[in-house]
């Protein structure tokens, strides 16, 4: 068939197509599109040293968040570094502080807002810096899985537990329906919460570290978990699914952790003799199982610290941490390599550039309040009871 011939389609591009163009955003999405403003060239040499006069010039006025998975150009102007959780808890401890610019992505952003007063302002560099696993989870989502929960007559029995990584919508649903939000450090005592105060517990949104949780951790089985897909007919589960589990797992992953696979873990056992095996709970449970140790970033991190000189470790987790690991221990004599061949960065992290930063603070320093993050009060009072609940865990 020739050119001429070729029937035309009526081909239109789908919200998500725009969403990923940046052409849209989704009003309903954990994450925005938009960043006004004219960006600095990430080519200008003058980067670094234009950073640091902002900084100098906005003082005590402006208080750095940079999470771990931050490229090194942007964590060197942090003020803190830490994970989620711990940052915004840092943003809070320094009420001096008019802004918190939060170099992390959206979900960050909101619960640094979230813990932080009414005066202080919350200024996320890029608003496009999302996070995959978050925006797996939608408020409509949630509560019609809550009414499919419902309809099997069980919601009664059923206690949620956010992970961190989730959005403020997400946390408020979780503290208006009696639930808590929970770490990867404090995932276990989170459950064991949950499960007084219940007999089921709906895990949102990460289902390995829900699974890993449960199954390693606290003893329970792999049948005791169910996976609810939000993009099935009642999550792709009976009723008698349902109410047979403990465990009902929202379908959610993270795109960097869920990259990792027993071949990896193979493939590195037989390169590297000797390696010790440490990954994130937030990989699969074969990847968790055949590890030789998991836990949270600080849990990482504190474990090389803590490792003998001239011990191998081979680490599964996000790639800017793994390498800046690799060079603050080497002269250690700790050999750090990441778990896979595959290069895999977290991207919407990686949005937060050093131009970003740099316009952020320009702005600030010249009195415009850009790319505020700021949650509404009725999802913020939700949202603060759900965290304020983790927070009394013993």
């Amino acid at each position: 068939m020739t050119t001429a011939q070729t029937p035309e389609l009526d081909v239109q591009p789908t919200p998500l197509a725009l969403l990923l163009l940046g052409r849209e955003a989704d009003p309903k999405s954990e994450r925005g599109v938009e960043c006004p403003g004219d960006l600095p060239s990430p080519s200008d040499p003058d980067l670094v040293a234009r950073a640091r006069a902002a900084k100098e010039k906005l003082g005590d006025k402006v208080f750095v968040l940079g999470h771990h998975y931050q490229r090194d150009e942007v964590i060197q102007f942090a003020d803190v570094t830490g994970d989620s959780f711990k940052l915004a808890r840092d943003a809070a401890a320094r009420p001096e502080a008019e802004y918190i610019v939060f170099c992390g992505v959206h979900f960050m952003a909101e619960s640094a807002d979230i813990l932080t007063s009414d005066d202080q302002k919350v200024v996320l560099p890029d608003l496009a810096a999302g996070c995959s696993m978050a925006d797996m989870a939608t408020a409509e989502q949630v509560a019609e899985c809550w009414d499919v929960l419902t309809e099997a007559g069980i919601a009664e029995q059923v206690v949620p537990v956010s992970y961190m990584n989730s959005s403020a919508d997400i946390k408020a649903f979780t503290g208006k329906h009696g639930g808590t939000i929970c770490t990867s450090s404090n995932a276990k005592r989170a459950l064991e919460w949950a499960f007084q105060h219940g007999e089921k517990v709906l895990f949102l949104p990460d289902q390995h570290l829900g699974r890993n949780t449960a199954v390693r951790d606290m003893g329970m089985s792999l049948d005791d978990c169910v996976v609810y897909n939000p993009h099935k007919p009642n999550g792709g589960l009976t009723a008698e699914e349902l109410r047979a589990a403990k465990m009902i797992l929202w379908r959610g992953h993270c795109s960097v952790h869920g990259r990792f696979s027993l071949d990896s873990v193979n493939d590195v056992r037989e390169r590297i003799p000797g390696v010790n095996v440490l990954v994130h709970p937030e990989c699969k449970h074969e990847v968790v199982s055949a590890a030789d140790h998991v836990g949270s970033t600080e849990y990482i991190i504190k474990a090389l610290e803590a490792a003998p000189a001239g011990s191998k470790w081979a680490i599964g987790t996000e790639l800017n941490l793994v390498r800046r690991l690799a060079n603050r221990f080497a002269p250690e004599g700790k050999e750090i390599v990441f778990l896979d061949k595959t290069v895999c960065f977290c991207s919407t992290m990686n949005r937060i550039d050093l131009p970003h930063l740099v316009w952020a603070l320009e702005s600030l320093a010249e009195g415009n309040l850009v790319n505020r993050i700021e949650v509404d009060k009725e999802t913020e009072a939700f949202a603060k009871l759900a965290l304020e609940r983790m927070l009394a865990l013993p």
